[in-house]
């Protein structure tokens, strides 16, 4: 999901952080990131993710900051983690972004 108010390390689950408002093509709860892998070699488990893309229609969506990464099976939506993209970011109306998660590395690594 994206938000737009500074995550902290105390928050534990979804409802822990300030989602920005649903609308012009931004779902709340965010998109679902779909599983390209959860493997565990040597001693290190990761998680791969594919992208997720947000088309900012008809107005634009944001402004946000953060893209927060939590698990929707448990009812609370325990956080995983979150990135800051370091500034507020717009999509405009009829333009996308995309959250890239790192192909070869995962979203995360467990040692």
């Amino acid at each position: 999901m994206l938000a737009n108010t500074a995550p902290v390390a105390t928050n534990a689950v979804k409802a822990d952080i300030t989602e920005i408002a649903a609308g012009n093509g931004y779902t709340a709860g965010g998109t679902q990131a779909t599983l390209v892998s959860s493997s565990q070699t040597g001693g290190t488990y990761a998680l791969k993710l594919n992208n997720v893309t947000y088309t900012a229609t008809p107005g634009a969506i944001g402004p946000f900051r953060y893209c927060v990464l939590y698990n929707s099976t448990p009812a609370s939506g325990n956080l995983i983690g979150w990135y800051d993209y370091g500034t507020n970011l717009t999509v405009t109306a009829g333009n996308s972004f995309q959250v890239q998660f790192d192909a070869a590395n995962g979203v995360l690594q467990l040692t």
